[in-house]
């Protein structure tokens, strides 16, 4: 069902097997089946002159297998499926052969720049698939695949080396391809190492946001195909109008790496006399670019926009004291009533309460769990233990960009401390603790009547006011910058903490 061939044609005498008379033999895939026909032809690479049928007389061009090639009434040269009936218009020829009537001279094989041009090509590739329509998947199968690349389309097959040769003889033998890719609107680069630690690697991206990485062992071969497939793209995406084209090739811009670059579409056009394109052009190109990508950052969201429709929650941990209250419609944070609760509910006299570091990986836990659920359980046995919810809530104070006693009041608290006289110093205390804002200064009422409550139990938990002024007392009051004397800073900051909580109900008076 294969077109017939003249006499005399290189492929006619590989199908005769020369004086051997092997009988007829499906078109060449490696180098060993003819080594002395096709010593131009790399390894495992199946070039269109030995796949092409010689040109008919009525036809300038050569038909893949399975298909003939004639002229149409209106002068128009038509592809002809023999199985299905198929017609395919082909435009303008790239290389056009000259037939055995215009010319006595046998067929030779076009030489290796026509080969290249022409987006006709099979062979064996060893190729990937890393991105699946924007999902990135997760492991990279390599495998051999009879490779086609055939009227801008790329396919891979599944099928081994020796069946797919067999199915270019016979194309209805090959199987379904497992991934067919359109060139149009591709782009084409050599992967970086990040992408593939093997050499001789290219990245093919397609529109549809799909990626894969094809290679080849043979420097050789995977050049070729870098061409082709370049070429292909460079040819069908000239095709796009101009602000598709603009986007798809808006990556190519700035790149020395990307095939079919300005530089490389520029020397092709040139060796095909064709117009190189114009700083001025480029100039245009860019500044479509740049406004598509404006228009793309106009149409975004805003932040408040995607708060209100829950597709962002702001995080607890780390934010802001007065922002975080200022969210939840709170003078205290949700989180530090709950914990508060907690451990009140499981008992003061726990020994070391505060004091005791809880198991942090799973206080990590806890705070991711804080971060991205607002329906927080820590009734739940993963909590279970009370050392991780005091080691939570002293990770919370410790993360808050700004300390419970804000830097702003730091020196003079510090100087409050110092001074001589018992009475002036607390009530020194008294007044800027009162003038702290709103959410520092119910936070701290809690948390210091909560703490007091823990000091109560002092000879069943072994924490005394002392203790507890040492765990919290570089948490709720430290500088913003660290100073050389921050060993006495550090016995002022414990000093400041232990007055609060020997006069709590002074300073916090109840409601």
């Amino acid at each position: 069902m294969q077109p017939g061939l003249s006499p005399g044609s290189p492929m006619d005498q590989r199908g005769r097997g020369g004086p051997g008379g092997r009988g007829r033999l499906p078109p060449p895939t490696p180098e060993t089946d003819y080594p002395e026909l096709l010593t131009s032809y790399p390894e495992e690479d199946y070039s269109p002159v030995g796949s092409f049928s010689e040109p008919s007389p009525t036809c300038p061009l050569a038909a893949p297998p399975g298909w003939s090639c004639h002229i149409s009434p209106d002068k128009q040269m038509i592809y002809t499926n023999h199985f299905t009936q198929e017609q395919v218009p082909i435009p303008a020829p790239r290389s056009i052969c000259k037939s055995s009537q215009e010319s006595d001279t046998p067929a030779q094989p076009s030489p290796p720049e026509e080969k290249i041009k022409t987006l006709d090509k099979a062979g064996v590739l060893y190729r990937t698939k890393t991105v699946d329509k924007g999902k990135r998947l997760r492991k990279k199968h390599w495998s051999a695949s009879w490779t086609v690349l055939e009227g801008g389309v790329l396919t891979f097959f599944k099928d081994s080396k020796t069946s797919a040769a067999g199915g270019l003889r016979q194309p209805y033998k090959l199987s379904t391809p497992e991934y067919t890719v359109e060139l149009k609107g591709a782009t084409l680069s050599w992967a970086p190492k990040d992408k593939s630690s093997k050499k001789n690697v290219l990245e093919l991206q397609s529109r549809d946001g799909s990626e894969y990485l094809i290679q080849h062992d043979s420097e050789a071969i995977i050049s070729t195909w870098q061409k082709a497939i370049a070429q292909g793209i460079q040819e069908l995406s000239a095709d796009l109008p101009a602000e598709e084209e603009s986007e798809t090739g808006s990556a190519d811009f700035g790149s020395s790496e990307r095939l079919g670059s300005w530089r490389e579409r520029e020397d092709d056009t040139r060796s095909a006399a064709g117009p190189v394109l114009s700083p001025g052009g480029q100039e245009s190109d860019l500044s479509k670019v740049r406004h598509k990508l404006r228009r793309f950052l106009q149409r975004r969201p805003t932040l408040q926009s995607l708060r209100e429709k829950g597709y962002i929650r702001d995080q607890v941990f780390g934010c802001a004291l007065a922002v975080l209250c200022e969210r939840e419609r709170s003078s205290v944070p949700r989180f530090v009533q709950q914990c508060i609760r907690t451990v009140e509910a499981r008992g003061l006299d726990i020994d070391g309460l505060y004091r005791i570091s809880g198991n942090l990986a799973t206080i990590q836990k806890l705070r991711y769990r804080v971060d991205h659920d607002e329906r927080l359980d820590l009734d739940d046995g993963r909590w279970e233990d009370v050392h991780v919810i005091t080691g939570a809530l002293k990770l919370f104070f410790r993360e808050l960009p700004e300390p419970l006693f804000p830097f702003s009041h730091f020196s003079q608290f510090i100087a409050a401390i110092k001074l001589q006289d018992q009475a002036q110093r607390s009530r020194c205390v008294r007044d800027l603790v009162r003038s702290l804002p709103t959410p520092n200064h119910d936070t701290l009422r809690l948390l210091f009547q909560h703490l007091c409550r823990v000091i109560q139990h002092g000879e069943q938990n072994r924490m005394s006011v002392q203790s507890v002024a040492i765990v919290f007392g570089p948490t709720l009051l430290r500088p913003e910058t660290e100073e050389n004397t921050m060993t006495m800073t550090m016995v002022f900051q414990n000093q400041v903490v232990e007055l609060i909580l020997q006069q709590c109900s002074d300073i916090f008076p109840p409601h």
